[in-house]
């Protein structure tokens, strides 16, 4: 085998004459393995990502498994200890397997050209892969199905070319115990090292990043509410929060699909909280030349923040999908907002199913995006009228709309309440024969309750599949539609736990 080995990929000619034929390159298979065999530690010069799977010949797949498994437990993979190891029955390999391993070795000309092998091998495999797409959209396109619409066929086909461009894989299947194994000591490594800091993105509360640990990775939080309550303005503020962070740490992107309220608007909001000028007199105008010039002063601080909103209405999973795994590639991606669920639209098989259904494969949709781009989806949710009809209006789980579906798809669920608000609805009057001392006395109970709740709100987890619920106490000015953490001397500990 010489160096000309990988200048050998079969070309598009040769493909072209046997349309049969995938892209491989056999030689550089052999280079790579007769390459390691020659000397081990050139396994430590291959990228971690590459596998197995990237073999055209299996029987070059499970010789390369038998190697790497040997090294890893600090043993010598050579003719000789693979030998053994691969002529047992689970390999069905059946040539002279130490003969064969022997030429590998032999044939070795270069090991500087082992990277390359390496990189030429796997080249092949995603054409391959890429073929195996495009064959089975080909096969969908002129066979179409009534519960399949063009959008599907669309939506998972660019979910397959987002998992082979980002984890070089079509599918994923079943993981080997010991590789989960690995993966995961990784994961509490970097936990151990990362002493106390945030495991998730930050949201910018120090309550809530000290109840969930920030927003992590995979999860499908829940953020719900009544009207007035003010979920969109705390989803604005953490998908804000999270962006500055972002900037100063990764610089990705954080996405927020804004179903309701259009991207103008949203911005008001932001530059109202931002600059600290009354949102509904920014929206009038009615603003002096030194608001104005703090006004200018705050735009040109946060325009360039990684911050993305989509105020297209009406759309669905699959299009928040196609467009977050395309902000994903070219810009990264730490977090995806959508305000709110009830606001996407569902499929039109699940359109006849009715709504329950329909939300129900939405959720899904929404948990399945959030493992597959490995980001935290942060999705806002409407609340029942039933709290309306309770003396405490604290909302509760099954509150949610359509709760069965949202409660079990959600890893967090969290709720905004405001008593404030309840308590600014029901001021006292005087009743029908009641005394002035009994009703002053009434109004003063009243007065004082409204006076502890002015300005203060409460984030209420109510489910948290990896961790503790509980409530956590924040401020809110409703003049500028901005949360904050309450000031240390307002904060109790059971407040926050």
């Amino acid at each position: 085998m010489d160096d000309s080995l990988i200048n050998s990929y079969i070309n598009s000619d040769e493909i072209n004459k046997n349309p049969n034929l995938m892209p491989q390159n056999l030689e550089a298979e052999q280079s790579l393995i007769g390459s390691i065999l020659f000397d081990n530690k050139v396994l430590e010069e291959l990228s971690l990502s590459f596998n197995s799977n990237y073999f055209f010949d299996p029987i070059h797949s499970s010789i390369y498994e038998a190697i790497v498994s040997l090294i890893e437990k600090g043993r010598l993979a050579d003719p000789l200890t693979l030998k053994n190891y691969l002529n047992d029955n689970k390999h069905n390999i059946d040539i002279d397997i130490e003969k064969y391993l022997i030429d590998l070795r032999d044939g070795v000309l270069s090991l500087s050209k082992a990277k390359f092998y390496a990189e030429e091998i796997r080249n092949c495999f995603i054409r391959r892969s890429l073929i195996i797409i495009a064959d089975d959209l080909i096969y969908k396109a002129k066979n179409p199905t009534i519960d399949i619409s063009p959008d599907d066929e669309i939506s998972a086909t660019e979910e397959k070319l987002y998992n082979l461009a980002e984890k070089d894989q079509i599918n994923s299947g079943p993981y080997e115990f010991n590789t989960v194994l690995v993966n995961t000591t990784k994961l509490i490594n970097e936990a151990f090292n990362r002493k106390g800091k945030l495991s998730g993105v930050d949201t910018g509360f120090s309550g809530i990043n000290r109840q969930l640990g920030g927003l992590n990775k995979s999860d499908l939080i829940v953020l719900a509410g009544r009207p007035s309550m003010g979920k969109t303005a705390l989803a604005t503020n953490i998908g804000f929060n999270a962006a500055k962070s972002s900037k100063v740490e990764t610089n990705e992107s954080i996405l927020i699909f804004s179903l309701e309220m259009s991207a103008e608007q949203l911005a008001q909001r932001i530059l109202a909280e931002q600059s600290g000028i009354d949102s509904h007199r920014l929206r009038s105008g009615d603003i002096d030349d030194e608001e104005f010039s703090k006004l200018v002063v705050t735009q040109n601080n946060i325009h360039n923040l990684p911050f993305y909103i989509d105020d297209t209405p009406a759309v669905s999973v699959g299009q928040i999908a196609s467009r977050a795994r395309r902000l994903k590639r070219t810009n990264g991606l730490a977090l995806i907002i959508i305000d709110y669920i009830q606001l996407i639209k569902g499929s039109k098989a699940s359109e006849f199913q009715g709504r329950v259904q329909e939300v129900s494969e939405i959720t899904r949709g929404l948990k399945s995006l959030a493992k597959e781009l490995n980001v935290p989806i942060l999705a806002l949710s409407q609340l029942s009228r039933a709290v309306e009809q309770r003396e405490d209006k604290r909302p509760i789980l099954a509150d949610l709309r359509e709760s069965g579906s949202i409660e079990q798809d959600a890893d967090v669920v969290m709720f905004v309440y405001r008593e404030e608000y309840y308590l600014d609805k029901s001021e006292p009057s005087q009743r029908d024969n009641e005394n002035q001392e009994s009703f002053n006395e009434r109004f003063t109970r009243w007065q004082e309750r409204r006076n502890t709740a002015e300005g203060k709100a409460e984030i209420i987890v109510s489910k948290q599949r990896h961790g503790p619920t509980g409530i956590i106490q924040v401020q809110f000015e409703a003049r500028l539609t901005r949360f904050m953490d309450l000031a240390k001397s307002e904060v109790l500990p059971d407040q926050i736990y």
